[in-house]
C-alpha cells in the first residue's frame, strides 16, 4: 500500500496511538457496508500500528446454517438478524476488561464459524474491530456504540458496491446472472441498511 491511501492509514494510526482507552484496550471500530473494503483497511491499520494491535472480525459471530434454516433466514445470511449479537457485544466488552480473550473466526471456504480459533493476548493494547453493523442504529447493536474509542466508517458509492458484490459471487463460481441476483437480493439491501441507518462515525472515509 502506498500513496494517499497509505497516508490516510498512517495518519489514523498516529491518531489511534494518541487515544487514552476507556478500558483496558483501545477499541477501534471499522464499519461500513459489505464490499466497502473494511477487511483490507483494518488489516492495513493493524499493520501500521504494529505488533501491539490485533484484528478482530465480526464474522465469527455468524449464526450456523442449521439455525438459519430453522428460522428461514439462510437466504438473508449476512443481515443483522443472522448474527449472535449478544455474544459479539459480550466479547467486545471482554476485550475492554480481560487480559486474554479467545474469539471465533469465520471460515469462508466451509461457510462456518469456528469457536476458539484465535486469541487476543495481554500484549495487545489496541483491538481493531471490523464489521458491517458496528454503528447500526438498531437494538441491540446500539449497545456497541459507547464501547468504541474511535469509530471509522467507509462510505462507498452504491454502484461500486454492486460491482464488487457481484464480482465476489462470481469468484465463488456463480454464473453472471446468479451472481448479480445474489448481490441485489441480499447483499445490496444489507449495504443500504448500513449506509442509511448507522450512527455518525468519528471519521468517515
Amino acid at each position: 500500500m502506498d500513496g494517499p491511501a497509505a497516508d490516510i492509514v498512517n495518519d489514523l494510526a498516529q491518531r489511534v496511538r494518541s487515544i487514552k482507552p476507556k478500558a483496558r484496550r483501545r477499541l477501534i471500530a471499522i464499519a461500513g457496508p459489505p464490499a466497502s473494503g473494511k477487511s483490507t483497511f483494518a488489516e492495513n491499520l493493524v499493520a501500521a500500528l504494529g505488533p501491539s494491535a490485533a484484528l478482530v472480525p465480526m464474522d465469527g459471530f455468524h449464526l450456523d446454517n442449521r439455525l438459519l434454516d430453522a428460522r428461514n433466514l439462510r437466504h438473508r445470511k449476512g443481515a443483522p438478524e443472522t448474527f449472535d449479537v449478544a455474544g459479539f457485544v459480550h466479547m467486545i466488552r471482554r476485550l475492554g476488561t480481560d487480559p486474554i480473550v479467545t474469539i471465533p473466526v469465520f471460515d469462508r471456504a466451509r461457510d462456518i464459524a469456528i469457536a476458539g480459533a484465535s486469541e487476543i493476548t495481554d500484549t495487545t493494547d489496541t483491538a481493531v474491530v471490523e464489521g458491517n453493523y458496528l454503528l447500526l442504529n438498531e437494538a441491540p447493536w446500539t449497545d456497541l456504540h459507547p464501547l468504541w474509542d474511535l469509530s471509522i466508517f467507509l462510505d462507498v458509492p452504491e454502484e461500486t458496491l454492486t460491482n464488487r458484490l457481484t464480482q465476489r459471487w462470481r469468484s465463488h463460481r456463480l454464473s453472471p446472472e446468479d451472481a448479480e441476483s445474489r448481490a441485489r437480493l441480499n447483499d445490496l439491501p444489507n449495504a443500504l441498511r448500513v449506509t442509511q441507518d448507522s450512527a455518525k462515525a468519528d471519521v468517515t472515509l
